[in-house]
């Protein structure tokens, strides 16, 4: 069943005073299963980000729409899109996002809060997913007290306590070293394989390698896709490679 809907997406900029249209996106069309892991690549510039904006509803198309669950993103009032955000999309963010005067704790449980969830609920949620994370000793620590990806952990426990129906994340690896890069992915796969959709944004070729499909952008439009099927990473890993050697333009990594 489709989960996400992308159909014929443009995105036109306009400079400051409107004599100039800079196009980001054009006729962008995919759609997102549930329970699939996606991962976008694209050189520098390619619209990568200007697409995950408007699937985060944190930006509008020009034209064209987003559908989650058959409903359209662009009919929702503005006032009601902070809780549709809430309710329905989790978030992981390249720099973490983190409060750093609030505990790892009460960084998970804020959009809970936002939320009104009583504190009897939020303790119920918090538990087992701090224990998958490995975080369940840390919960009274401060962001500045942890390791990076200790941080992004903590940020990963935040975007899935709200069981959303769709993960975004924001080159999740980007700030992080080679191992703990490695653990993060394997966390991935761990809540993709207890049926969370993932769609992740990356520039590095070992991140995409985790997800069972890959959407290349290139001049704001999907130049291709690959799916990973029964192969193993490293053989998705060097397919992966091959496709981006059509895109490259010294923009992506392919560590």
């Amino acid at each position: 069943m489709d989960l996400l809907e992308v159909k014929n997406i443009k995105k036109v900029y306009h400079t400051r005073f409107g004599g100039q249209q800079c196009p980001a996106l054009s006729n962008v069309n995919f759609t997102v299963e549930q329970g699939e892991y996606v991962a976008i690549m694209g050189p520098s510039g390619s619209g990568k980000t200007t697409l995950l904006n408007i699937l985060a509803s944190l930006d509008k198309p020009t034209s064209g729409e987003v559908l989650l669950e058959g409903k359209s993103m662009g009919k929702i009032k503005e006032g009601e899109l902070a809780s549709f955000r809430r309710n329905n999309l989790g978030f992981v963010f390249q720099d973490f996002n983190l409060l750093d005067t609030f505990s790892l704790k009460d960084n998970i449980f804020l959009p809970l809060v936002l939320s009104k969830t009583n504190y009897k609920e939020m303790e119920k949620r918090l538990i087992p997913i701090a224990q998958s994370l490995g975080i369940e000793k840390l919960l009274e620590k401060y962001p500045y007290e942890v390791s990076g990806g200790q941080k992004q952990r903590c940020a990963i426990a935040r975007a899935i306590i709200t069981n959303p129906k769709l993960l975004l994340a924001d080159e999740p690896t980007g700030a992080l070293d080679t191992k703990a890069s490695s653990n993060l992915l394997n966390i991935f796969n761990s809540i993709n394989d207890n049926g969370q959709t993932i769609l992740m944004v990356t520039h590095s070729t070992q991140a995409a390698s985790h997800a069972k499909r890959v959407l290349f952008i290139r001049d704001g439009e999907v130049f291709s896709q690959i799916y990973r099927g029964d192969e193993s990473k490293n053989d998705f890993f060097q397919r992966i490679v091959s496709n981006l050697s059509v895109l490259s333009d010294g923009g992506v990594d392919i560590g």
